[in-house]
């Protein structure tokens, strides 16, 4: 086992949700993610739909559990001295597949070991080991506070998911209130902010303007944020599609630094798509497109695993002509850009 010793750290994080093509929904979770000498832990396993147990819906007694179980004041809930580091989004099933790990003591350090795929109550590091990962060796008292923080205040569940919507569509707002709350993110509908108390606008991260809002009931909705004394997310929506609505939303509440993104950088030009990433992972481009009669469309235009660096991605050109928008997702992230031409 190597002496050398790794940086260990904590950043939010989050799996973004959403409505993908074809009306299926992807629930939308907030969790602390592991940082391993400045950078995701996550990232280095590629392509993976999965967040930690630190997540930010859990119920507060489960949340505290699994933050004393990381620091090794409670049994390993796997055989081995095994745990969960990233399990499944949706439902943290075990037989939908985790990354597990062993976690012990060496004198003051703790020590993270035989990173595994597992899906059954014993790991076979043979077969799915992540060889060459680890272990990593971290100074305990940079461990113990980290983890500790979490239960000294500094706790994910107090990330304001909630968003405001404002607009004279109610109908649509309807439906984009239906499809949020849906993938997990609360969400209330006003025609402007002047009568809500102080103490609720403090409890959102973001207001949503449809675009018959005016500057007028616009500058009106920012002051009275202004006087609450928060700061939110504004977006701006580019079109009435409920599924390019939610994304544009998700983009705003992502509590992600942006040194700690995957999906870094989206550019629609000239029928072509300039997409940067980080690291390797698999990118999803979706149109959505209102023709003359305001009709919605919605096309996938790529799906496939990128390497780090920039990307220039041929579009279909009958799915982004006309008003259009495109999409870019990963596991962690999701940006939207309108088509220029």
């Amino acid at each position: 086992m190597s002496a050398a010793y790794a940086t260990f750290g904590l950043a939010p994080a989050m799996r973004a949700g959403g409505v993908l093509a074809g009306g299926a929904y992807q629930a939308h979770r907030d969790f602390v993610d592991f940082v391993v000498d400045g950078r995701s832990l996550l990232f280095r396993l590629s392509d993976l739909d999965a967040v930690s147990p630190l997540a930010a819906d859990v119920p507060p007694a489960i949340f505290t559990a699994q933050v004393r179980a990381l620091l090794l004041e409670a049994g390993a809930p796997l055989p081995g001295g095994r745990y969960v580091v990233y399990g499944c989004p949706e439902c943290a099933d075990l037989g939908c597949g985790a990354v597990t790990a062993v976690i012990e003591r060496d004198g003051d350090d703790y020590v993270w070991r035989d990173f595994a795929w597992q899906t059954e109550e014993r790991a076979d590091l043979n077969l799915n080991g992540y060889h060459g990962m680890g272990p990593f060796r971290f100074r305990g008292e940079e461990y113990r506070a980290a983890l500790r923080s979490l239960l000294d205040g500094t706790d994910p569940r107090t990330a304001r998911r909630r968003v405001l919507l404002i607009g004279a569509r109610v109908a649509l707002l309807a439906k984009l209130a239906a499809a949020l709350r849906t993938i997990g993110i609360g969400a209330d509908i006003a025609h402007d902010a002047e009568r809500v108390p102080p103490e609720e606008l403090r409890g959102y991260g973001a207001v949503a303007f449809g675009r018959a809002a005016g500057p007028e009931t616009r500058a009106a909705v920012r002051r009275a944020f202004a006087r609450a004394g928060v700061d939110v997310a504004h977006v701006d929506g580019l079109a009435p599609i409920v599924p390019l609505l939610v994304a544009q939303i998700e983009h705003a509440l992502d509590p992600t630094p942006a040194e700690g993104r995957r999906l870094t950088r989206l550019v629609t030009a000239d029928g072509e798509a300039g997409v940067e990433v980080t690291s390797p992972c698999r990118v999803v481009l979706t149109a959505h497109r209102l023709d003359r009669l305001h009709r919605t469309h919605t096309r996938a235009l790529f799906d496939g695993v990128l390497e780090p660096g920039h990307h220039r991605i041929p579009l279909d050109t009958r799915a982004v002509k006309g008003e259009s928008f495109v999409v870019a997702r990963t596991t962690g992230s999701v940006l939207v850009e309108a088509m220029t031409r």
